[in-house]
């Protein structure tokens, strides 16, 4: 225990620090998420949302490793867990989730696809200038190889377990199905989840995260190789459930904070730096990059700055709109199509190019929540095995519930409300 340290955390208390976990900190690719936070830009809009990306994954690693306890995992599978719940969001770019859709449209790969990358080796998010500036700094795979732990095994994990059950690499490079190991990353009920909400709803002061950790971990169990829980733990896992759609309802995607994150994505769409770039920035770099790359640019940059933002225009949901709408936003799928129509409603509107935002949020949603919508836990019942929908009314209607208020939003600088309502109008709804 001698070369174990600890540290203070802000919601799970005294956190202890093994070994690898103090190594893994080291790295650069970690330490840079200590400058992208967790939360985007959500602090224009909830003071309290300055935590850091960082902090997270060290909340995730400590989840994953009191889950591998309670299930009574072998020292190995802990170590395993513990180190892909750190490493979980390395692949993060500037201001976490709110340019995924921009880069992963470029660069053909997700965050989640990146992070596996980088732990691997096979990728960076680490800038070469900055790489450098450290050449004695290990990288993470060299870190886990150094610690006996297979960096393709963690990567594994990341994205959790595939649909069809296939095996799992595991410690010693044995394929096994053990499923559990990949949910206690990627879940509807995983270590990632518990942590954001928990951190989350602290940080903002919304009590709608509120989650009973303790009785989850006492209710968890494994089952035929995937991750279950006891019955006894059912108001527990509705509890988690329901505050995972409140808190995309009420904070990640609130309207003032999506039109914060619109604003800054298309900035970044309409300059002409290499988005393999950007990716590698972290909050402050990318801002201050911005004011030097064109008008719109450094308005955006100065707009956010000092929280000048967009004002909603209009928005709509899902029974307002005509099939003629219907169409117009499913061209949407060409990022190309949805800037020529922003463009020609910034023309009629007389407003500049780019300052025009048409958000059709549900397609990002998926890629950065793509749990939003699972909830089939396995629930033990004295014996009998039945899936969470199956045993919980409100499993069946979170399945259903739509957590964005809207289907279609357009935002645009305040003086321009009423032309860009009405230019918006004749565009979308013809």
């Amino acid at each position: 225990m001698a070369d174990l340290k600890t540290i203070t955390d802000t919601v799970h208390g005294t956190i202890r620090l093994d070994p690898l976990t103090l190594d893994l900190l080291e790295t650069l690719e970690l330490q840079r998420l200590n400058s992208i936070r967790q939360l985007g830009l959500t602090y224009l809009v909830f003071p309290g949302a300055n935590h850091s990306r960082v902090e997270h994954c060290l909340g995730v690693g400590h989840v994953a490793g009191e889950m591998a306890r309670a299930l009574g995992l072998s020292d190995d599978e802990r170590k395993l867990v513990q180190a892909a719940g750190l490493l979980h969001d390395v692949g993060h770019g500037p201001f976490s989730h709110t340019l995924e859709h921009v880069l992963s449209r470029e660069l053909a790969v997700d965050h989640m696809h990146l992070t596996q990358r980088i732990i691997t080796g096979h990728d960076d998010n680490v800038s070469p200038e900055d790489r450098r500036a450290f050449p004695d700094v290990k990288r993470i795979h060299e870190v886990l190889e150094t610690h006996g732990v297979d960096p393709e095994a963690v990567a594994a994990l990341i994205r959790g377990p595939s649909e069809r059950g296939a095996g799992l690499l595991v410690p010693g490079g044995r394929k096994e199905t053990k499923r559990y190991l990949a949910q206690i990353i990627h879940s509807p009920m995983d270590a990632d989840q518990i942590d954001y909400l928990m951190r989350d709803a602290h940080y903002t002061g919304a009590t709608h995260g509120t989650i009973d950790f303790s009785r989850l971990l006492q209710t968890l169990r494994t089952h035929r190789g995937e991750l279950a829980l006891d019955r006894k733990g059912l108001p527990a896992l509705e509890g988690m459930l329901v505050a995972r759609g409140l808190m995309y309802s009420s904070v990640y995607f609130h309207k003032t904070v999506r039109i914060a994150e619109e604003m800054l994505a298309r900035a970044v769409e309409r300059s002409d730096a290499p988005i393999a770039d950007i990716q590698k920035m972290v909050d402050h770099e990318l801002l201050n990059w911005l004011v030097h790359q064109g008008p719109l640019q450094r308005e955006i940059a100065l707009r956010l700055k000092y929280r000048k933002l967009y004002k909603r225009v209009l928005a709509s949901d899902r029974d307002d709109l005509t099939d003629a709408t219907r169409a117009v936003l499913a061209s949407f799928k060409d990022p190309d199509e949805r800037r020529r129509v922003e463009d020609r409603i910034a023309r009629r509107a007389g407003v500049k190019p780019g300052q025009v935002i048409v958000d059709v949020p549900l397609p990002e949603l998926l890629l950065s929540e793509p749990r939003i919508a699972k909830t089939e836990v396995p629930i033990l019942d004295d014996g009998d095995v039945k899936p969470f929908s199956k045993v919980s009314p409100l499993g069946r209607a979170l399945q259903v519930r739509q957590v964005v208020d809207w289907v279609v939003m357009v935002a645009a600088p305040t003086e321009s409300v009423d032309a860009v309502r009405k230019a918006s109008m004749s565009a979308l709804f013809g």
